[in-house]
């Protein structure tokens, strides 16, 4: 029943990708292709990611398991409300951010990238008749390893040598949400043309480095309180795996 709550995990996870792939007919271009082809690409997916989740539906009930179906449930409430803030904001990849700060950057991220893992996480664990106390590690070590995981590559390219100086990256990660904490929001406004070597010459990437190896450290906390063994040793390994720089 746990391998199949995680496949169920992965249905839910890659339908909200296929859905997120929905292109805005309104911003096409000429030059981006017939514009009968994008519509019914968009028809497609909508339907590809609906049959997918329709199949963990199906399968999450199979599991009859009244709180593991509310776990998952609400995991895709939050997911839903984390991608409609996300679709919220201006179209443009580089548009000017809110002003949020990291407080509001952890709860936006939780809801879009950490929910499914860490309520996943502790599903596994009510499958498993443990106790209230384990599931909630199980939480802890799920919505720590994922946001460790977000910062990881939020930080990619700020410190990855490979990397071009034209490398895209968003507005919204942590590095520029923490660069602008420090800087103060007007002077942000002005640097906006030039953030890319602002950010990486600020406080806001090694903060951001150091915020990763926090979430890191409280996911691997977590994982102490199970036994050693060879699946643990293989979840503490992908935590070292998203906190080395």
């Amino acid at each position: 029943s746990q391998r199949s709550l995680a496949e169920i995990t992965e249905l839910i996870h890659t339908a909200f990708l296929v859905h997120r792939g929905i292109v805005n007919i309104g911003e096409l271009k000429s030059c981006d292709g017939p514009l009968k082809d994008m519509q019914f690409g968009n028809k497609m997916a909508v339907l590809s990611g609906d049959f997918l989740l329709a199949n963990a539906c199906t399968s999450l009930a199979q599991l009859q398991n009244t709180k593991v179906v509310e776990l998952i449930s609400s995991a895709i409430g939050d997911l839903v409300q984390g991608i409609y803030y996300e679709n919220s904001k201006s179209s443009e990849e580089n548009s000017l951010t809110d002003d949020i700060g990291i407080s509001t950057w952890k709860e936006q991220v939780f809801l879009s990238h950490s929910a499914l893992l860490a309520k996943s996480c502790q599903a596994a664990m009510e499958l498993a008749k443990h106790s209230a106390e384990i599931q909630d590690m199980a939480f802890q070590y799920g919505k720590h390893m994922s946001m460790s995981h977000k910062l990881h590559s939020d930080l990619q390219p700020f410190v990855k040598e490979s990397c071009s100086d034209t490398m895209a990256f968003s507005l919204n990660s942590a590095p520029a949400v923490l660069h602008q904490e420090f800087l103060g929001r007007e002077a942000w406004i002005k640097q906006i043309r030039e953030l890319q070597e602002a950010i990486k010459a600020g406080k806001g990437v090694t903060s951001a480095i150091d915020l990763c190896r926090c979430h890191g450290n409280r996911a691997l906390a977590a994982l102490e309180r199970f036994p050693p063994s060879e699946a643990r040793a293989a979840l503490a390994n992908i935590v070292y795996a998203v906190t080395r720089f």
